[in-house]
């Protein structure tokens, strides 16, 4: 029998009806029996400044790092920014890596899905992040890589996901549980 991984999906989108927390709680009830997915929060999070993140930081960043440190792997949803990942996301990955020598992201097995309406499905985002995985030592699932373009159309008007994307997203879940249990072993 497996272990459960405790996995901290963070999601680049403040938005309340963001399409890319539809597609991050959609991936946890997609989930195989050996993940479970619970969403970290960003949006509360002060710009990292190394003035207030001294010895006492903000409540915020202390949550933030205790909840990505407990956690046993890490699973980004992100829109695209102007050919990036949005600001709050990459403050929160500022956060998370600080104080130097003490990252809660380091050697978390990860996964970035990119989600746009666009074309090309965040391309952009999606290889932004990657490059900051080899900093922060995040092991990075290289395959499938997960970029889902048209994403206005991926949920009905209630909020269904479409049975047309499900078995992107459950193909990709899958092989994140499967590279998850290889390097936790």
């Amino acid at each position: 029998m497996s272990n459960v991984y405790n996995v901290a999906v963070i999601v680049g989108s403040l938005r309340k009806a963001s399409i890319n927390r539809k597609v991050a709680l959609a991936l946890a009830e997609l989930a195989p029996a050996n993940l479970k997915l619970s969403i970290v929060e960003i949006g509360d999070l002060p710009l990292y400044n190394e003035d207030i993140d001294g010895d006492s930081p903000p409540a915020a960043y202390s949550t933030f790092r205790q909840k990505v440190g407990s956690s046993d792997a890490v699973l980004f949803v992100t829109p695209e920014y102007n050919r990036s990942v949005p600001a709050p996301l990459k403050n929160a990955i500022d956060v998370g890596s600080r104080p130097y020598g003490k990252s809660a992201w380091s050697g978390k097995p990860g996964a970035v899905i990119s989600v746009s309406p666009g074309a090309i499905g965040g391309f952009g985002a999606n290889q932004h992040l990657r490059q900051s995985f080899v900093f922060l030592n995040v092991p990075c699932m290289q395959q499938p890589e997960a970029y889902l373009g048209g994403a206005g159309t991926a949920f009905d008007e209630a909020g269904k996901l479409s049975e047309s994307v499900k078995p992107f997203l459950q193909s990709f879940i899958n092989a994140y549980g499967q590279f998850v249990e290889q390097h936790k072993k």
